[in-house]
């Protein structure tokens, strides 16, 4: 069973927003979930976390960026095709509820799955800051749609091209030194979580990150998705992927997920030869 694409839009260079007819995968899906999808039936199994849901119609919202093999396959595809098959919602939804004053903070593509959180979040009662930050204006999308899913939002960018010039942590000391914050998440590339963990840690505010590691089976059997929290060996896939962020051993989730991506690199590099030999023989 296929899964038909209703619509694809590239929201910036290399970065699609599309959705797709998946009534049985939104039924039950949540806030800071996941699904793993397989663009064709050669392609690897890549998760992606839920960037938007309608539950009426069915249809579900994903957006990434095409940097790998299988990526730049599910680009390729548009309205009317279908994804080999996807597999969902997954992984545990974030922990929602009445906090109080609640700092979301998305760096590059992680603004889509903050979207949902940021929403849920301020359904509950609470007051939603959501920060922003990219390299540059070009990286940041769904301005629109975060604004109406917080009570205030901040835009950073690297270069000051859109925003306040600098990081999203410069944004978050200043609300916790105007206010008091009583949870933060953060989602996006590890050093700017851990930099968000780093700046939370001594001033008692309860932070959690969404950990992104590489993931194969996405049911806890395979193992790469391990994460050490507190001393312990937990799973991203299956016990996350939200955890306490000043637990996180983030050395080593940073220097495995370098060896998987030297790999992956090798292997795309491999993968365009083979295509480029192909085409050439066919010639």
């Amino acid at each position: 069973m296929g899964y038909k694409i209703l619509s694809k839009k590239e929201l910036c260079p290399n970065q699609y927003e599309i959705t797709i007819d998946a009534p049985y995968v939104v039924r039950n899906a949540k806030a800071g979930q996941f699904i793993i999808f397989r663009a064709k039936a050669d392609s690897e199994r890549v998760p992606l976390t839920i960037a938007d849901v309608n539950k009426e119609k069915g249809e579900l919202t994903l957006v990434f960026m095409a940097v790998g093999y299988s990526t730049k396959q599910l680009a390729e595809l548009n309205p009317g095709d279908e994804i080999q098959d996807l597999v969902g919602p997954l992984g545990q939804p974030t922990h929602i509820k009445k906090y109080g004053t609640v700092v979301c903070l998305a760096g590059g593509y992680g603004a889509a799955p903050c979207y949902l959180i940021a929403k849920a979040f301020k359904e509950a009662g609470n007051k939603v800051y959501m920060i922003m930050g990219a390299r540059n204006k070009d990286l940041i999308f769904w301005q629109d749609k975060m604004k109406d899913a917080c009570t205030e939002l901040f835009i950073t960018t690297d270069d000051g091209s859109l925003g306040e010039k600098g990081f999203v942590t410069q944004v978050l000391d200043r609300i916790i030194k105007q206010e008091e914050v009583n949870y933060a998440i953060a989602v996006g590339p590890m050093p700017m979580m851990r930099a968000v963990a780093d700046l939370t840690r001594d001033k008692g505010i309860y932070t959690e990150a969404s950990m992104n590691p590489i993931m194969v089976d996405g049911t806890g059997m395979c193992g790469a998705c391990r994460v050490t929290v507190g001393g312990e060996t937990k799973f991203a896939c299956v016990d996350g992927p939200d955890f306490d962020a000043h637990k996180i051993d983030f050395d080593e989730v940073i220097n495995r997920t370098r060896i998987y991506k030297d790999q992956e690199r090798k292997r795309d590099q491999n993968c365009n030869l083979l295509k480029q030999a192909a085409e050439i023989s066919n010639k």
